[in-house]
């Protein structure tokens, strides 16, 4: 982020209108992710580094880096789904990571977007499945999400995707911003207010392992709530993007059972003002031998990313690819 601040707004602009013919212009391209503590920030800071070829850099063949020729990504710390979406709407960011509910309710200007559609969001890929984690301090447990009324509850930072999520659940059991005493925090934040035992519970969606979780398992211990199967028919009827998931037993230290929980799909988004080459480029260094070797060597969650199931969900949203991308699978012969 501080080298971006130093850059002018001139070469960004005719960075980001570069073409795959200025193959050593530098590109200069803003990853939106998450907070520190979550799973957002590694999992860009990946991407980032597999499609990035910066000028100069030495090619593929001859051990260098597998990117998109001159294109130089920045991942930067947000507060997640809604700000990234927002931003790549306005033009403040190239691309960024989101949830599937959050990106189609942005796109239409439907629920708690209504009116305000975002028609520039476009996807390039489906990554990996984000766990609704429901962190309770060591040695407790609740029955439902009813038993958070009256409470101190962590419901996730204003402009995340976990916030608007997990605001509608707990109406589906009566509890709302009356009647607990909310918190927005980010994950990090949230880890260290419930450790300090000023939070009662927090609310967190992202793959597993959560780093700040692994840090609050490991020091102070915490509980995850696991959802029963008709309280998961429940969120899902309620939030379809949210489907019926698993973490494992043994992913936190001390947190020894199988955790029933709902998940969404995180997605990559870009601008649709994007020129198609530059995005099929990016889409093309996603998914090759290079950026598979990171994903599958940093943040566990990486492994998860492939190209097999890139467009899983993604046909039936209702938000377009972008045509980049779209040329890409239609190349991999994945789409008609």
């Amino acid at each position: 982020m501080t080298l971006f601040s130093k850059l002018t707004g001139a070469a960004l602009a005719l960075g980001l209108t570069a073409g795959a013919g200025l193959a050593q212009e530098p590109t200069f391209f803003r990853i939106g992710t998450g907070s520190a503590g979550g799973t957002y920030f590694p999992i860009g800071g990946t991407i980032a580094n597999g499609i990035s070829s910066p000028p100069g850099s030495r090619p593929c063949e001859e051990g260098g880096q597998c990117g998109v020729p001159g294109l130089i990504a920045i991942a930067q710390s947000t507060t997640a789904s809604v700000f990234n979406n927002t931003a790549v709407q306005n033009g403040e960011l190239e691309a960024g990571l989101a949830a599937a509910d959050v990106t189609r309710e942005q796109y239409l200007g439907e629920g708690t977007f209504e009116g305000k559609p975002h028609e520039k969001l476009r996807i390039v890929a489906n990554l990996y499945p984000e766990d609704l984690h429901l962190v309770l301090p060591e040695g407790q447990s609740i029955e439902s999400l009813a038993d958070l009324e009256g409470k101190r509850v962590g419901i996730a930072q204003a402009g995340s995707g976990t916030q608007v999520a997990v605001l509608k659940m707990l109406e589906l059991w009566g509890v709302n911003r009356d009647n607990m005493d909310e918190a927005e925090l980010n994950n990090s934040q949230s880890a260290e207010r419930l450790a300090d035992g000023q939070l009662d519970a927090y609310f967190y969606a992202a793959g597993w392992p959560v780093a700040a979780m692994v840090q609050l398992a490991t020091t102070k211990g915490m509980e995850l709530h696991s959802f029963s199967e008709e309280d998961l028919q429940k969120i899902n009827e309620a939030i379809p993007a949210y489907i019926p998931s698993t973490i494992p037993a043994g992913v936190y230290e001390g947190v020894d059972y199988e955790v029933k929980t709902p998940a969404v799909s995180a997605l990559l988004i870009v601008s649709s003002d994007l020129d198609e080459d530059l995005v099929y480029g990016i889409t093309e260094a996603l998914w090759n031998d290079n950026t598979r070797n990171l994903l599958d060597n940093g943040h566990a969650k990486g492994k998860q990313i492939t190209l097999d199931t890139a467009l899983d969900g993604v046909m039936n949203l209702g938000v377009p690819l972008h045509p980049g991308a779209e040329r890409f699978y239609k190349e991999k012969g994945m789409i008609e």
